[in-house]
């Protein structure tokens, strides 16, 4: 067959010369695309390529940049095709599929309304089959095959939220309670703090009782351990939404975790008999908890201290006892991540597994010469991998690093390339399909960031080493090869902190605000240690276990976890300020865009990032600040003045008001001056008389209070008011632009005026509230939460305050009578609702 000579066969090949094309490729020796999907890591030299396939780098081609002139338009169409050819052929369509389900799946909980099950099964059904009768033409299938997956994404998490179909509680309410235990936390405070599995409840009787709660004790009885049944006066509250529009949402999380209410007990808990008898599952699970109970126990009384504390969340997963401070400088240096079993963990402990493993075999070199081993370490190393996945916990994050290494351990196995790119879509497909919820979370978006940017350097490292000129090797010395490999490893300790942490920073900064700023050397300096100091003593203390010998291990364990800790609080010492402060999410989406660019695209396709990462840094400079929070109780309010953040309580809510202080790049909280709540003979005669009109804002620093009322002034000169009650907010009215009231009975008290009134009412259905103050115009708010509600949040419509009730107070009578132990069946209060108030 003759050659094409046609001229667009001509300009074609004379483009793709070596010496005359703008995206010529340098005359190295040739790469086979991998067209089975692996990724670049599995690329192989070829002996003699398709001399109908113009060879495509895996590496940007930057000599167009020296060329005095652009290429022509049609050439580089004509290249772009090409490229994304190569890409296609070398599977990336597979790599980008859990993206898409992603996507879908952030869309379903991004949705203002819930969407049927119908709809979406059949939409899914259309499209597959529309997908099926397009694969002849590439160009259609594509997209329709883009949208299936964002369909089927989206029915994933629809499926999940059916199939958790948590029952919540819907208001504060006070009861006994009698349940199972399903897991004991030991907190660095002393108390205790219950996973119970709720069996039944009495004075008064939850018809709608959530069937699983967290509570938290003083002290627990000897002998109350994983499974024994227990019960207790306690005080049972909903869980709650965000603290602020477009944070944690508590109330999400409960739902799929199971959580239908949190609390603590009044009284108790007391251990009683049960004649039920668990199932074989619960039974399970209860022995699985209670050995690592006891493995927690042993493991903190060899170490002691905060360093036994960290152990013991490193091996079994128990860190509720690891105390505030050594928390605060572990994420304040940024190596907080050791403290949670992750893929670190997961990969140290199958590498140690395979390295022990492997060592041992080399001992017996002719078994070794005869036999896979690397196969049979890799086996025992996935078999000590679930082991550790049942003793640690088995908790989500847990669950997905697992099935990460696992897939990685059964490539090794079929004599597949580990660390691919093809191996991370399938593992973010099975934790797509098993856990759809997490795609939105902090743990799943910064690991799989982290991993996806690791596997794409170590590509680039891979190709680099291929294509680079081999040379005859140098004679060195021992001194020099030993510290040869120590600088090269401190090489490959600096890139892997810089391309995770680099590849983690805007989620990290998205979610909390905050950003180690010195996580890179502390970082240098602490895992070194943890690498070949904790984790591998922490798996031959494990090992050793069984035989009662575990005690040097994790002793030798404990001194490397001590080194850890005083690394890190050296650092955070030193640490300036790590609040970025809020976050435009259109940012953290085309970044997003950029990270996959750059590391899933192989050919000079990536060079695209460039341009789209600028994008995302430049949405980064228009960053949303509102100048006013209120809490979803109405309690508490934040207003940003300068540097700081005023409030109206003299001890508000830690946890808030951090929140609200890194959102607005806060660096302190101002307490207000006097006192807001009332005494008693104020409560009683509570007439008004002008309060917010005689009080003086000039050269206070935050909010003044009084009589029921607190003023504040901001910046531009809007003057903000909390009040408790309706009759405190009408002395406000004159004087504020802006009034929040804590009571969820009251009404607008200044209809006559253009006051913002936001009533504790309007919280307890939206939520938490933003609001962006301006001398020019009408205040703007924003809630955490929108209605119609999805299946998390509605139980919010149950709340007393919600419906505009008052507190339930419970008659003196029946609040004595609660403290009786039950001794019979459990009878319903008369003239009580659902939840018992």
């Amino acid at each position: 067959m003759a050659k094409d000579q046609s001229p667009a066969s001509i300009g074609e090949r004379a483009m793709f010369a070596p010496d005359a094309a703008p995206f010529a490729l340098p005359p190295a020796k040739r790469v086979a695309a991998d067209v089975t999907g692996e990724g670049i890591a599995d690329a192989r030299p070829a002996a003699s390529p398709p001399r109908a396939m113009p060879r495509a780098s895996t590496t940007p081609a930057f000599r167009w940049l020296a060329k005095a002139s652009l290429p022509a338009w049609g050439d580089a169409v004509r290249a772009a095709r090409r490229a994304a050819e190569t890409e296609l052929d070398r599977g990336i369509a597979f790599v980008l599929a859990p993206v898409f389900l992603a996507v879908g799946a952030i869309i379903y909980f991004a949705l203002a309304r819930e969407p049927a099950l119908a709809s979406l099964a059949a939409g899914a059904v259309v499209l597959g089959i529309l997908a099926l009768a397009t694969r002849s033409r590439p160009a259609l299938n594509m997209p329709i095959a883009a949208v299936l997956l964002l369909v089927l994404g989206a029915l994933a998490a629809k499926t999940e939220t059916l199939r958790a179909d948590t029952k919540m509680l819907g208001g504060e309410v006070t009861t006994r309670l009698e349940g199972t235990v399903a897991r004991i936390e030991r907190l660095a405070s002393g108390r205790v703090r219950l996973t119970i599995d709720v069996t039944a409840t009495a004075r008064p009787v939850l018809r709608h009782a959530p069937d699983r709660v967290r509570l938290s004790a003083r002290r627990i009885p000897d002998g109350v351990a994983a499974g024994a049944s227990v019960w207790g006066l306690v005080r049972l509250m909903p869980p709650s939404g965000p603290v602020r529009p477009d944070s944690y949402d508590f109330s999400f999380e409960s739902y799929f975790d199971g959580i239908g209410a949190s609390g603590y007990f009044l009284s108790g808990p007391e251990p009683i008999s049960s004649a039920a008898k668990a199932s074989a599952v619960s039974a399970f699970k209860v022995a699985v908890e209670r050995y690592r109970h006891a493995v927690a126990e042993r493991i903190s009384g060899h170490i002691g201290g905060a360093e036994g504390e960290i152990a013991a969340a490193l091996v079994v997963g128990v860190r509720a006892g690891i105390p505030e401070e050594v928390n605060e400088a572990l994420r304040k240096a940024g190596i907080y991540h050791i403290i949670s079993i992750s893929g670190l963990h997961m990969a140290l402990v199958a590498g140690s597994i395979m390295w022990m493993l492997r060592s041992g075999f080399a001992l017996f070199p002719d078994f070794a010469s005869r036999h896979a081993v690397k196969k049979y370490a890799a086996a025992l190393a996935l078999i000590g991998l679930a082991g550790y996945l049942f003793i640690s916990g088995a908790e989500v994050a847990a669950q997905r690093s697992f099935i990460m290494i696992a897939v990685m351990l059964a490539a090794v196995l079929l004599d597949r390339a580990a660390l691919t790119l093809r191996n991370l879509a399938i593992a973010a497909i099975i934790v797509i399909a098993l856990s759809p919820h997490e795609v939105v979370g902090p743990s799943f978006q910064m690991s799989f960031a982290a991993t996806v940017a690791l596997v794409g350097v170590y590509a680039a490292w891979s190709d680099w080493r291929t294509e680079r000129p081999a040379g005859p090797p140098l004679a060195r010395s021992l001194p020099v090869r030993l510290l040869r490999a120590v600088l090269l490893g401190f090489a490959g300790l600096a890139v892997t902190s810089i391309a995770a942490g680099g590849a983690t920073a805007i989620y990290a900064a998205w979610h909390f605000q905050q950003m180690p700023s010195l996580g890179l050397f502390t970082n240098l300096a602490a895992m070194p240690i943890v690498s070949f100091v904790v984790m591998p003593f922490a798996v031959l203390g494990s090992l050793a276990m069984p035989f009662g010998l575990d005690g040097p291990f994790f002793q030798v364990m404990g001194i490397g976890l001590a080194w850890t800790v005083a690394i890190a609080q050296w650092f955070a010492e030193r640490s300036p300020s790590d609040i970025v402060g809020l976050v435009p999410a259109s940012a953290v989406a085309v970044l997003t865009v950029a990270l996959l660019v750059a590391t899933v695209f192989s050919t000079w396709l990536r060079l695209a990032a460039v341009p789209i990462a600028a994008a995302g840094f430049f949405l980064l400079v228009e960053r949303p600040e509102p100048d006013l929070f209120a809490s979803e109780d109405g309690r508490l309010v934040g207003l940003g003045i300068g540097d700081g953040i005023a409030v109206n309580r003299a001890r508000p809510s830690q946890f808030t008001a951090d929140n609200w202080r890194r959102a607005l790049q806060a660096d302190a909280v101002v307490r207000p001056e006097g006192r807001q709540q009332r005494s008693a003979a104020q409560s009683a005669d509570a007439t008004g008389g002008g309060t917010g009109a005689a009080m003086n804002l000039d050269g206070a620093a935050g909010f003044v209070c009084g009589d029921g009322l607190c003023l504040a002034r901001h910046p531009t000169g809007v003057t903000v008011a909390h009040a408790l009650d309706t009759q405190a907010a009408t002395d406000a009215c004159a004087v504020a632009e802006v009034i929040v009231i804590e009571d969820a009975t009251a009404a607008n008290a200044c209809r006559w005026s253009d006051a913002l009134v936001v009533t504790g009412r309007d919280l307890a259905v939206g939520g938490s509230a933003a609001i962006v103050l301006s001398d020019d115009a009408p205040a703007e708010i924003r809630f955490a939460i929108a209605t119609p509600y999805r299946p998390w949040h509605d139980q919010r419509r149950f709340s007393r305050a919600a419906r505009g009730l008052p507190p339930y107070r419970r008659p003196a009578a029946e609040t004595r009578q609660l403290g009786a132990k039950p001794s019979g069946p459990a009878r319903s209060a008369v003239g009580q609702d659902e939840t018992g108030q």
